[in-house]
Protein backbone atom coordinates (compact mmCIF):
# COMPACT_ATOMS: atom_id res chain seq x y z
CA UNK A 1 0.00 0.00 0.00
CA UNK A 2 1.38 3.64 -1.07
CA UNK A 3 1.72 5.74 1.73
CA UNK A 4 -0.47 8.30 3.10
CA UNK A 5 0.29 11.43 1.69
CA UNK A 6 -0.84 14.60 4.15
CA UNK A 7 -4.07 13.17 5.96
CA UNK A 8 -6.27 11.40 3.37
CA UNK A 9 -9.30 12.66 5.12
CA UNK A 10 -8.06 16.22 5.10
CA UNK A 11 -6.73 16.29 1.75
CA UNK A 12 -10.19 14.90 0.47
CA UNK A 13 -12.14 17.50 2.21
CA UNK A 14 -9.52 20.52 1.23
CA UNK A 15 -9.98 19.80 -2.25
CA UNK A 16 -13.80 20.08 -1.91
CA UNK A 17 -14.87 24.83 -1.71
CA UNK A 18 -17.79 23.50 -0.34
CA UNK A 19 -16.46 22.19 2.96
CA UNK A 20 -13.41 23.14 5.78
CA UNK A 21 -11.69 21.12 7.35
CA UNK A 22 -8.67 23.22 8.91
CA UNK A 23 -8.87 27.14 10.08
CA UNK A 24 -6.02 27.63 7.36
CA UNK A 25 -8.80 26.43 4.62
CA UNK A 26 -5.34 24.35 3.26
CA UNK A 27 -2.33 22.92 4.38
CA UNK A 28 -0.90 25.55 2.11
CA UNK A 29 -2.47 28.54 4.25
CA UNK A 30 -3.60 30.30 1.69
CA UNK A 31 -6.95 31.13 2.63
CA UNK A 32 -8.13 31.01 -0.93
CA UNK A 33 -11.38 29.44 -1.50
CA UNK A 34 -12.52 28.25 -5.30
CA UNK A 35 -15.98 29.40 -4.27
CA UNK A 36 -17.31 32.35 -6.96
CA UNK A 37 -20.93 32.16 -6.27
CA UNK A 38 -20.74 35.46 -4.31
CA UNK A 39 -18.42 37.85 -6.39
CA UNK A 40 -17.33 41.41 -6.68
CA UNK A 41 -20.50 42.11 -9.07
CA UNK A 42 -22.80 40.27 -6.55
CA UNK A 43 -21.12 40.39 -2.93
CA UNK A 44 -23.35 44.43 -2.68
CA UNK A 45 -26.08 42.27 -2.21
CA UNK A 46 -25.41 39.91 0.54
CA UNK A 47 -27.48 39.60 3.67
CA UNK A 48 -27.76 38.02 7.01
CA UNK A 49 -29.15 34.27 6.69
CA UNK A 50 -28.84 32.98 10.11
CA UNK A 51 -27.16 34.05 13.43
CA UNK A 52 -25.85 31.96 16.60
CA UNK A 53 -25.40 33.11 20.12
CA UNK A 54 -22.22 31.07 21.74
CA UNK A 55 -23.17 32.11 24.99
CA UNK A 56 -19.76 33.19 25.92
CA UNK A 57 -17.97 36.77 26.28
CA UNK A 58 -14.12 37.68 25.05
CA UNK A 59 -12.45 37.68 21.86
CA UNK A 60 -13.92 34.69 19.38
CA UNK A 61 -10.98 34.03 16.87
CA UNK A 62 -10.70 31.77 15.00
CA UNK A 63 -13.87 30.41 12.72
CA UNK A 64 -16.08 27.45 12.07
CA UNK A 65 -16.00 24.48 10.20
CA UNK A 66 -18.15 22.60 7.64
CA UNK A 67 -18.05 19.38 6.78
CA UNK A 68 -20.88 17.72 5.13
CA UNK A 69 -24.27 19.06 6.58
CA UNK A 70 -22.58 19.88 10.21
CA UNK A 71 -21.08 23.07 11.18
CA UNK A 72 -18.96 23.26 14.27
CA UNK A 73 -18.48 26.03 16.04
CA UNK A 74 -16.02 27.14 19.17
CA UNK A 75 -15.70 29.62 21.77
CA UNK A 76 -13.04 31.15 23.87
CA UNK A 77 -12.48 30.00 27.56
CA UNK A 78 -13.78 27.25 28.65
CA UNK A 79 -13.49 26.14 24.87
CA UNK A 80 -17.32 24.59 24.21
CA UNK A 81 -17.71 23.55 20.98
CA UNK A 82 -21.15 23.36 19.30
CA UNK A 83 -22.55 20.59 16.38
CA UNK A 84 -24.93 22.96 14.15
CA UNK A 85 -27.13 20.90 11.37
CA UNK A 86 -27.37 23.13 8.80
CA UNK A 87 -29.90 20.85 7.13
CA UNK A 88 -32.24 21.71 10.25
CA UNK A 89 -31.28 25.65 10.64
CA UNK A 90 -28.62 25.40 12.58
CA UNK A 91 -29.94 22.76 15.46
CA UNK A 92 -27.63 21.77 18.05
CA UNK A 93 -26.68 17.75 17.33
CA UNK A 94 -24.36 18.09 20.50
CA UNK A 95 -22.40 20.21 22.33
CA UNK A 96 -18.77 19.47 24.13
CA UNK A 97 -18.39 21.54 27.58
CA UNK A 98 -15.04 20.89 29.35
CA UNK A 99 -14.39 21.56 32.77
CA UNK A 100 -11.20 23.33 32.59
CA UNK A 101 -9.88 25.02 36.26
CA UNK A 102 -10.32 28.81 35.79
CA UNK A 103 -6.43 29.24 37.39
CA UNK A 104 -5.78 29.15 33.83
CA UNK A 105 -7.63 32.37 32.75
CA UNK A 106 -4.80 34.76 34.63
CA UNK A 107 -2.01 32.37 33.26
CA UNK A 108 -3.19 33.54 29.60
CA UNK A 109 -1.29 36.92 28.75
CA UNK A 110 -3.62 38.70 25.60
CA UNK A 111 -6.86 37.33 26.46
CA UNK A 112 -8.75 33.58 26.75
CA UNK A 113 -8.80 33.34 22.86
CA UNK A 114 -8.80 30.12 21.03
CA UNK A 115 -8.11 29.55 17.30
CA UNK A 116 -10.16 27.01 16.33
CA UNK A 117 -10.88 23.32 15.64
CA UNK A 118 -9.29 21.18 12.92
CA UNK A 119 -11.11 17.87 11.64
CA UNK A 120 -9.45 14.91 10.52
CA UNK A 121 -10.46 10.90 10.85
CA UNK A 122 -13.97 11.68 11.80
CA UNK A 123 -13.11 13.75 14.63
CA UNK A 124 -12.95 17.27 15.95
CA UNK A 125 -9.44 18.06 17.52
CA UNK A 126 -9.51 20.95 19.91
CA UNK A 127 -6.40 22.12 21.96
CA UNK A 128 -7.97 23.55 25.02
CA UNK A 129 -6.46 26.13 26.68
CA UNK A 130 -5.52 23.85 29.57
CA UNK A 131 -3.24 22.66 27.18
CA UNK A 132 -5.32 19.56 27.08
CA UNK A 133 -5.74 18.28 23.17
CA UNK A 134 -9.21 16.44 22.41
CA UNK A 135 -10.71 14.43 20.17
CA UNK A 136 -13.96 14.85 19.59
CA UNK A 137 -16.72 11.80 17.56
CA UNK A 138 -17.53 14.17 14.74
CA UNK A 139 -20.89 12.76 14.97
CA UNK A 140 -21.84 12.10 18.72
CA UNK A 141 -19.25 14.65 20.30
CA UNK A 142 -18.28 11.45 22.73
CA UNK A 143 -14.28 12.08 23.27
CA UNK A 144 -12.22 9.42 21.70
CA UNK A 145 -8.96 10.30 23.44
CA UNK A 146 -7.39 13.42 25.40
CA UNK A 147 -3.56 13.88 25.90
CA UNK A 148 -2.42 16.87 28.54
CA UNK A 149 0.44 18.94 26.49
CA UNK A 150 2.01 21.40 29.27
CA UNK A 151 1.59 22.46 32.85
CA UNK A 152 -0.85 26.14 33.40
CA UNK A 153 0.57 26.00 36.90
CA UNK A 154 4.58 26.76 35.26
CA UNK A 155 2.73 29.11 32.75
CA UNK A 156 1.96 27.07 29.87
CA UNK A 157 -1.53 27.13 28.16
CA UNK A 158 -2.62 27.28 24.73
CA UNK A 159 -4.38 29.62 22.66
CA UNK A 160 -4.18 27.97 18.68
CA UNK A 161 -5.43 25.49 16.69
CA UNK A 162 -3.54 22.41 15.69
CA UNK A 163 -2.67 20.70 12.61
CA UNK A 164 -3.77 17.19 11.37
CA UNK A 165 -0.89 15.97 9.33
CA UNK A 166 -0.50 11.63 8.26
CA UNK A 167 -0.88 9.59 11.15
CA UNK A 168 -0.34 12.81 13.32
CA UNK A 169 -1.62 15.97 14.99
CA UNK A 170 0.86 18.58 15.47
CA UNK A 171 0.67 21.42 18.62
CA UNK A 172 1.89 24.02 20.17
CA UNK A 173 2.26 25.56 23.14
CA UNK A 174 2.37 29.34 24.85
CA UNK A 175 3.33 31.09 27.61
CA UNK A 176 6.19 33.07 26.42
CA UNK A 177 5.14 35.67 29.29
CA UNK A 178 5.97 33.24 31.94
CA UNK A 179 9.14 31.74 30.97
CA UNK A 180 8.02 28.52 29.35
CA UNK A 181 10.29 26.46 27.27
CA UNK A 182 8.54 26.84 23.72
CA UNK A 183 8.00 23.33 21.79
CA UNK A 184 6.04 21.80 18.98
CA UNK A 185 4.79 18.33 19.67
CA UNK A 186 3.18 15.46 17.38
CA UNK A 187 0.69 13.11 19.09
CA UNK A 188 -0.65 9.74 17.01
CA UNK A 189 -4.19 10.61 15.62
CA UNK A 190 -5.05 6.97 16.53
CA UNK A 191 -4.74 7.40 20.49
CA UNK A 192 -3.31 10.36 21.29
CA UNK A 193 0.36 8.98 22.08
CA UNK A 194 3.31 11.25 21.96
CA UNK A 195 5.32 10.69 18.82
CA UNK A 196 7.86 13.62 19.43
CA UNK A 197 8.67 16.99 21.07
CA UNK A 198 10.81 19.33 18.95
CA UNK A 199 11.99 22.46 21.31
CA UNK A 200 12.82 25.82 20.17
CA UNK A 201 15.61 26.20 22.48
CA UNK A 202 18.12 24.02 24.06
CA UNK A 203 20.34 21.29 23.70
CA UNK A 204 20.03 19.84 20.21
CA UNK A 205 18.60 16.71 21.65
CA UNK A 206 15.87 18.84 22.72
CA UNK A 207 15.46 21.05 19.57
CA UNK A 208 15.59 17.76 17.31
CA UNK A 209 17.83 19.17 15.11
CA UNK A 210 20.96 17.33 12.92
CA UNK A 211 23.76 19.63 13.71
CA UNK A 212 25.45 18.68 10.17
CA UNK A 213 22.81 18.51 8.27
CA UNK A 214 19.86 20.97 9.64
CA UNK A 215 20.75 24.40 8.25
CA UNK A 216 20.74 28.26 8.02
CA UNK A 217 21.26 29.96 5.02
CA UNK A 218 22.06 26.52 3.79
CA UNK A 219 24.89 26.51 6.36
CA UNK A 220 24.78 24.01 9.08
CA UNK A 221 24.11 25.31 12.02
CA UNK A 222 26.64 22.81 14.15
CA UNK A 223 26.59 21.69 17.58
CA UNK A 224 24.94 23.90 20.82
CA UNK A 225 23.41 26.26 18.20
CA UNK A 226 21.20 27.37 20.95
CA UNK A 227 22.53 26.53 23.92
CA UNK A 228 25.81 28.91 22.79
CA UNK A 229 23.18 32.21 22.17
CA UNK A 230 22.21 32.25 25.54
CA UNK A 231 23.99 32.84 29.33
CA UNK A 232 24.00 29.75 31.65
CA UNK A 233 20.61 27.91 32.15
CA UNK A 234 18.88 31.21 30.44
CA UNK A 235 17.47 29.13 28.23
CA UNK A 236 15.47 27.02 30.74
CA UNK A 237 12.71 29.37 30.79
CA UNK A 238 14.03 31.14 27.12
CA UNK A 239 10.58 31.08 25.59
CA UNK A 240 10.40 30.63 21.81
CA UNK A 241 6.30 29.30 21.97
CA UNK A 242 4.83 27.87 19.24
CA UNK A 243 1.11 29.67 19.24
CA UNK A 244 0.57 30.59 16.10
CA UNK A 245 0.11 28.41 12.56
CA UNK A 246 1.29 25.15 10.71
CA UNK A 247 1.59 24.92 7.46
CA UNK A 248 2.75 21.53 5.46
CA UNK A 249 4.07 20.69 2.13
CA UNK A 250 3.18 17.12 1.35
CA UNK A 251 5.37 17.39 -1.68
CA UNK A 252 8.73 17.74 0.50
CA UNK A 253 7.06 16.27 3.90
CA UNK A 254 7.91 19.35 5.64
CA UNK A 255 6.17 21.31 8.37
CA UNK A 256 6.29 25.10 8.78
CA UNK A 257 5.59 27.36 11.57
CA UNK A 258 7.14 30.29 13.79
CA UNK A 259 9.00 30.58 17.15
CA UNK A 260 8.09 33.34 19.40
CA UNK A 261 9.83 35.74 21.63
CA UNK A 262 12.78 35.06 24.04
CA UNK A 263 12.09 35.69 27.92
CA UNK A 264 12.16 37.85 29.57
CA UNK A 265 11.41 41.14 27.54
CA UNK A 266 14.19 42.66 28.99
CA UNK A 267 17.29 41.97 26.45
CA UNK A 268 19.87 42.77 28.99
CA UNK A 269 18.85 39.85 31.08
CA UNK A 270 19.99 36.95 28.12
CA UNK A 271 22.32 38.41 26.18
CA UNK A 272 23.42 36.87 22.81
CA UNK A 273 21.39 35.88 20.13
CA UNK A 274 18.85 33.73 21.89
CA UNK A 275 18.59 31.22 19.46
CA UNK A 276 16.09 29.53 18.69
CA UNK A 277 13.46 32.06 19.73
CA UNK A 278 12.09 34.28 16.34
CA UNK A 279 12.35 31.53 14.00
CA UNK A 280 10.73 29.90 10.96
CA UNK A 281 11.01 26.40 11.55
CA UNK A 282 11.26 23.39 8.77
CA UNK A 283 10.55 20.04 10.44
CA UNK A 284 9.70 16.44 8.95
CA UNK A 285 6.70 15.55 10.53
CA UNK A 286 7.42 11.52 11.33
CA UNK A 287 10.47 12.20 13.20
CA UNK A 288 10.25 15.84 14.25
CA UNK A 289 14.01 16.66 13.07
CA UNK A 290 14.68 20.29 11.70
CA UNK A 291 15.72 20.98 7.66
CA UNK A 292 16.05 24.02 8.23
CA UNK A 293 16.12 27.58 10.16
CA UNK A 294 16.00 30.94 9.80
CA UNK A 295 16.26 33.89 13.08
CA UNK A 296 13.97 36.36 11.96
CA UNK A 297 14.68 38.79 15.06
CA UNK A 298 18.08 37.89 16.37
CA UNK A 299 17.88 38.68 20.24
CA UNK A 300 14.92 40.65 20.50
CA UNK A 301 14.31 43.66 22.03
CA UNK A 302 10.61 44.52 21.41
CA UNK A 303 8.97 41.55 21.80
CA UNK A 304 8.05 40.94 18.05
CA UNK A 305 7.25 36.89 17.73
CA UNK A 306 8.21 35.13 14.67
CA UNK A 307 4.68 32.47 15.35
CA UNK A 308 2.68 34.38 12.22
CA UNK A 309 1.87 32.30 9.19
CA UNK A 310 4.02 30.81 6.62
CA UNK A 311 2.03 30.62 3.42
CA UNK A 312 3.31 28.19 0.97
CA UNK A 313 2.91 29.28 -2.67
CA UNK A 314 4.67 28.53 -6.26
CA UNK A 315 5.59 31.35 -8.28
CA UNK A 316 8.23 32.15 -10.62
CA UNK A 317 10.94 34.39 -9.57
CA UNK A 318 13.44 35.11 -12.61
CA UNK A 319 11.62 33.14 -14.63
CA UNK A 320 11.67 30.22 -12.94
CA UNK A 321 9.00 28.45 -10.70
CA UNK A 322 9.91 28.07 -6.98
CA UNK A 323 8.27 26.37 -4.15
CA UNK A 324 7.84 29.85 -1.66
CA UNK A 325 7.16 30.21 1.52
CA UNK A 326 6.25 34.04 2.72
CA UNK A 327 5.56 35.11 6.51
CA UNK A 328 4.55 38.46 7.77
CA UNK A 329 6.49 38.77 11.15
CA UNK A 330 5.75 40.72 13.90
CA UNK A 331 9.09 42.81 13.59
CA UNK A 332 7.33 44.78 10.11
CA UNK A 333 9.21 42.25 7.53
CA UNK A 334 7.75 40.41 4.61
CA UNK A 335 9.84 37.69 3.84
CA UNK A 336 9.94 34.94 1.10
CA UNK A 337 11.87 32.13 1.25
CA UNK A 338 12.55 28.82 -0.73
CA UNK A 339 10.59 26.59 1.57
CA UNK A 340 13.07 23.11 0.17
CA UNK A 341 16.17 25.21 0.98
CA UNK A 342 15.51 27.73 3.43
CA UNK A 343 17.08 30.59 0.89
CA UNK A 344 16.12 34.08 1.74
CA UNK A 345 14.79 35.42 -1.44
CA UNK A 346 12.94 38.68 0.00
CA UNK A 347 12.63 40.98 3.21
CA UNK A 348 10.96 44.35 2.78
CA UNK A 349 8.75 46.47 5.39
CA UNK A 350 5.21 46.27 4.82
CA UNK A 351 4.21 49.17 6.65
CA UNK A 352 6.66 52.65 5.73
CA UNK A 353 6.69 53.65 9.23
CA UNK A 354 8.80 50.39 10.12
CA UNK A 355 12.05 52.27 11.77
CA UNK A 356 13.83 50.05 14.43
CA UNK A 357 15.80 48.32 11.90
CA UNK A 358 16.69 50.35 8.52
CA UNK A 359 16.67 46.81 6.58
CA UNK A 360 17.39 43.29 6.70
CA UNK A 361 21.03 42.74 4.86
CA UNK A 362 20.76 40.73 2.20
CA UNK A 363 24.29 40.79 0.80
CA UNK A 364 25.23 36.57 1.14
CA UNK A 365 28.81 38.11 1.85
CA UNK A 366 27.88 40.17 4.63
CA UNK A 367 28.96 38.82 8.19
CA UNK A 368 25.42 40.24 8.74
CA UNK A 369 23.42 38.40 6.04
CA UNK A 370 20.22 38.09 6.57
CA UNK A 371 19.95 39.88 10.04
CA UNK A 372 17.91 43.09 10.86
CA UNK A 373 20.50 46.18 11.13
CA UNK A 374 19.31 47.90 14.16
CA UNK A 375 19.44 50.92 14.17
CA UNK A 376 20.56 52.27 17.94
CA UNK A 377 17.78 55.12 19.14
CA UNK A 378 14.90 52.32 18.66
CA UNK A 379 17.35 49.40 20.72
CA UNK A 380 16.00 48.57 23.50
CA UNK A 381 19.08 46.52 24.48
CA UNK A 382 21.38 50.05 23.93
CA UNK A 383 19.22 52.26 25.40
CA UNK A 384 19.72 50.21 28.50
CA UNK A 385 17.49 48.96 31.60
CA UNK A 386 15.15 51.82 33.16
CA UNK A 387 15.32 53.77 29.63
CA UNK A 388 12.17 54.24 27.92
CA UNK A 389 12.95 54.15 23.91
CA UNK A 390 10.20 56.00 22.17
CA UNK A 391 8.66 56.05 19.21
CA UNK A 392 9.48 52.56 18.43
CA UNK A 393 7.15 51.48 15.07
CA UNK A 394 5.62 48.60 15.18
CA UNK A 395 4.42 48.01 18.72
CA UNK A 396 5.15 44.48 20.36
CA UNK A 397 2.61 43.54 19.06
CA UNK A 398 3.57 44.04 15.17
CA UNK A 399 2.91 45.10 12.29
CA UNK A 400 0.85 42.03 12.17
CA UNK A 401 0.01 39.40 14.57
CA UNK A 402 -1.46 36.22 14.00
CA UNK A 403 -4.49 37.06 12.37
CA UNK A 404 -3.84 35.34 8.91
CA UNK A 405 -3.01 36.74 5.88
CA UNK A 406 -4.59 35.29 2.14
CA UNK A 407 -3.39 34.41 -0.85
CA UNK A 408 -5.15 34.02 -4.33
CA UNK A 409 -3.10 32.41 -7.05
CA UNK A 410 -5.90 34.35 -9.59
CA UNK A 411 -4.12 38.06 -8.57
CA UNK A 412 -1.04 36.40 -7.29
CA UNK A 413 -1.13 38.85 -4.31
CA UNK A 414 -1.25 38.29 -0.37
CA UNK A 415 -3.80 40.60 1.26
CA UNK A 416 -2.66 41.00 4.83
CA UNK A 417 -5.07 42.50 7.94
CA UNK A 418 -2.10 45.00 9.68
CA UNK A 419 -1.56 47.38 12.92
CA UNK A 420 -0.07 50.78 12.18
CA UNK A 421 1.04 51.23 15.51
CA UNK A 422 4.34 52.41 17.37
CA UNK A 423 5.17 52.16 21.44
CA UNK A 424 7.58 53.29 23.78
CA UNK A 425 9.09 50.69 25.32
CA UNK A 426 10.63 50.43 29.09
CA UNK A 427 12.54 47.30 30.18
CA UNK A 428 13.54 46.23 34.01
CA UNK A 429 15.27 43.60 35.76
CA UNK A 430 12.46 40.95 36.52
CA UNK A 431 13.30 37.38 38.28
CA UNK A 432 11.46 34.26 37.54
CA UNK A 433 8.73 32.64 39.73
CA UNK A 434 7.14 29.81 38.26
CA UNK A 435 3.51 30.21 37.28
CA UNK A 436 4.05 34.60 37.52
CA UNK A 437 4.53 36.64 34.90
CA UNK A 438 7.92 37.17 33.29
CA UNK A 439 7.49 40.20 31.27
CA UNK A 440 10.45 42.27 32.28
CA UNK A 441 8.86 45.77 30.26
CA UNK A 442 6.15 48.27 30.84
CA UNK A 443 4.30 49.59 27.00
CA UNK A 444 2.84 52.31 25.68
CA UNK A 445 0.99 52.07 22.04
CA UNK A 446 -0.17 54.70 19.73
CA UNK A 447 -1.17 54.95 15.99
CA UNK A 448 2.35 55.80 14.40
CA UNK A 449 2.52 59.33 14.09
CA UNK A 450 2.62 61.66 11.08
CA UNK A 451 -0.34 59.27 9.40
CA UNK A 452 -3.38 58.47 8.56
CA UNK A 453 -4.15 58.58 12.23
CA UNK A 454 -5.66 55.70 12.57
CA UNK A 455 -4.06 52.26 13.72
CA UNK A 456 -5.13 49.65 10.71
CA UNK A 457 -4.10 49.50 7.51
CA UNK A 458 -5.51 46.08 4.35
CA UNK A 459 -3.01 45.65 2.09
CA UNK A 460 -2.10 43.97 -1.00
CA UNK A 461 1.56 42.81 -1.24
CA UNK A 462 2.91 41.45 -3.84
CA UNK A 463 5.60 39.06 -2.74
CA UNK A 464 8.29 38.43 -5.18
CA UNK A 465 9.05 42.18 -5.36
CA UNK A 466 8.34 42.67 -1.59
CA UNK A 467 6.10 45.73 -2.32
CA UNK A 468 2.64 47.23 -1.01
CA UNK A 469 0.17 46.93 -4.36
CA UNK A 470 -3.03 49.23 -2.80
CA UNK A 471 -3.42 50.02 0.96
CA UNK A 472 -6.86 50.53 2.83
CA UNK A 473 -6.51 52.59 5.52
CA UNK A 474 -8.84 51.52 8.98
CA UNK A 475 -9.36 53.53 12.34
CA UNK A 476 -7.96 50.55 14.30
CA UNK A 477 -5.86 47.65 13.59
CA UNK A 478 -7.34 44.61 11.55
CA UNK A 479 -7.17 41.91 14.37
CA UNK A 480 -9.72 39.32 11.72
CA UNK A 481 -7.82 37.27 9.70
CA UNK A 482 -8.39 37.32 5.54
CA UNK A 483 -10.60 35.25 3.13
CA UNK A 484 -9.89 35.57 -0.31
CA UNK A 485 -11.98 33.82 -3.53
CA UNK A 486 -12.32 33.10 -6.84
CA UNK A 487 -14.88 35.55 -7.11
CA UNK A 488 -12.37 38.12 -7.50
CA UNK A 489 -13.11 39.63 -3.99
CA UNK A 490 -11.29 39.45 -0.17
CA UNK A 491 -13.31 39.63 3.15
CA UNK A 492 -11.93 40.63 6.36
CA UNK A 493 -13.28 41.87 9.53
CA UNK A 494 -12.74 44.92 11.80
CA UNK A 495 -12.62 46.11 15.55
CA UNK A 496 -15.36 47.84 15.63
CA UNK A 497 -17.20 44.71 13.85
CA UNK A 498 -17.61 45.61 10.09
CA UNK A 499 -17.54 42.54 8.08
CA UNK A 500 -16.20 44.13 4.52
CA UNK A 501 -15.50 42.81 1.53
CA UNK A 502 -13.10 44.87 -1.16
CA UNK A 503 -12.26 44.05 -4.78
CA UNK A 504 -9.06 41.69 -5.01
CA UNK A 505 -7.23 43.66 -7.94
CA UNK A 506 -8.06 47.70 -6.71
CA UNK A 507 -8.89 47.27 -2.82
CA UNK A 508 -12.11 48.69 -3.67
CA UNK A 509 -14.83 48.02 -0.61
CA UNK A 510 -18.04 46.50 -2.41
CA UNK A 511 -19.66 45.73 1.12
CA UNK A 512 -19.64 46.35 4.74
CA UNK A 513 -22.20 45.36 7.37
CA UNK A 514 -21.90 45.88 11.09
CA UNK A 515 -22.28 42.53 13.44
CA UNK A 516 -22.76 42.78 17.21
CA UNK A 517 -19.26 43.33 18.17
CA UNK A 518 -15.72 43.54 17.18
CA UNK A 519 -14.35 40.99 15.12
CA UNK A 520 -11.00 38.99 15.31
CA UNK A 521 -12.38 35.95 14.13
CA UNK A 522 -11.15 35.17 10.46
CA UNK A 523 -13.73 35.09 7.54
CA UNK A 524 -14.80 31.57 6.43
CA UNK A 525 -16.80 30.37 3.31
CA UNK A 526 -18.51 26.95 2.63
CA UNK A 527 -21.58 25.62 0.31
CA UNK A 528 -25.01 24.31 1.00
CA UNK A 529 -27.48 23.00 -0.71
CA UNK A 530 -25.76 24.72 -3.75
CA UNK A 531 -25.62 28.37 -2.02
CA UNK A 532 -22.44 29.69 -0.71
CA UNK A 533 -22.61 31.39 2.83
CA UNK A 534 -19.85 33.58 4.23
CA UNK A 535 -19.71 33.17 7.89
CA UNK A 536 -17.63 35.07 10.95
CA UNK A 537 -17.56 35.02 14.32
CA UNK A 538 -17.62 38.66 16.13
CA UNK A 539 -16.70 39.13 20.02
CA UNK A 540 -14.07 41.83 20.53
CA UNK A 541 -10.93 41.06 22.73
CA UNK A 542 -7.52 39.51 21.81
CA UNK A 543 -4.55 41.25 22.89
CA UNK A 544 -6.07 44.76 20.64
CA UNK A 545 -9.49 44.28 22.61
CA UNK A 546 -8.06 43.14 26.13
CA UNK A 547 -9.19 46.12 27.57
CA UNK A 548 -12.41 45.47 26.71
CA UNK A 549 -12.64 42.25 27.38
CA UNK A 550 -11.34 42.06 30.90
CA UNK A 551 -12.27 45.26 32.06
CA UNK A 552 -8.69 47.19 32.45
CA UNK A 553 -8.31 50.73 32.65
CA UNK A 554 -4.87 51.20 33.46
CA UNK A 555 -3.36 52.26 29.85
CA UNK A 556 -0.14 50.47 30.17
CA UNK A 557 -2.08 46.83 30.89
CA UNK A 558 -2.74 44.52 28.82
CA UNK A 559 1.25 44.70 28.08
CA UNK A 560 0.20 48.18 26.45
CA UNK A 561 -2.36 47.44 24.37
CA UNK A 562 -4.99 49.09 27.19
CA UNK A 563 -4.49 52.74 26.36
CA UNK A 564 -3.88 52.46 22.44
CA UNK A 565 -7.15 50.36 22.24
CA UNK A 566 -8.83 52.68 24.81
CA UNK A 567 -11.76 54.55 22.27
CA UNK A 568 -12.89 50.91 21.20
CA UNK A 569 -15.36 51.03 23.60
CA UNK A 570 -17.31 54.14 21.73
CA UNK A 571 -17.55 51.27 18.87
CA UNK A 572 -18.46 48.19 20.22
CA UNK A 573 -19.16 45.79 23.50
CA UNK A 574 -18.48 42.46 24.12
CA UNK A 575 -20.42 39.74 22.60
CA UNK A 576 -19.74 36.19 21.04
CA UNK A 577 -21.99 35.24 17.58
CA UNK A 578 -21.89 33.83 14.37
CA UNK A 579 -23.21 35.60 11.51
CA UNK A 580 -23.95 33.74 9.18
CA UNK A 581 -24.18 35.63 5.25
CA UNK A 582 -25.49 34.71 1.67
CA UNK A 583 -27.35 36.25 -1.14
CA UNK A 584 -30.48 37.05 -2.11
CA UNK A 585 -32.67 33.94 -3.28
CA UNK A 586 -34.88 36.27 -5.95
Amino acid sequence: MAPALANDSVLEITKDPKQQALQTVDYANTRFSKLDQINAKNVKKLQVAWTFSTGVLRGHEGSPLVIGNMMYVHTPFPNNVFALNLDDGGKIVWKYEPKQDPTVIPVMCCDTVNRGLAYADNMIILHQADTTVVALDAKTGQKKWSVVNGDPKKGETNTATVLPVKDKVIVGISGGEFGVQGSVTAYNLKDGSKAWRGYSVGPDTDLLVDPEKTTEHGKPIGKDSSLKSWEGDQWKIGGGTTWGWYSYDPKLNLIYYGSGNPSTWNPKQRPGDNKWSMTIWARDPDTGVAKWVYQMTPHDEWDFDGVNEMILTDQKIDGKERPLLTHFDRNGFGYTLDRATGELLVAEKFDPVVNWATKVDMDKSSKTYGRPLVVAKYSTEQNGEDTNSQGICPAALGTKDQQPAAYSPETELFYVPTNHVCMDYEPFRVSYTAGQPYVGATLSMYPAPNSHGGMGNFIAWDGKKGKIVWSNKEQFSVWSGALATAGGIVFYGTLEGYLKAVDAKSGKELYKFKTPSGIIGNVMTYEHKGKQYVAVLSGVGGWAGIGLAAGLTNSTDGLGAVGGYAALSQYTALGGQLTVFTLPTD
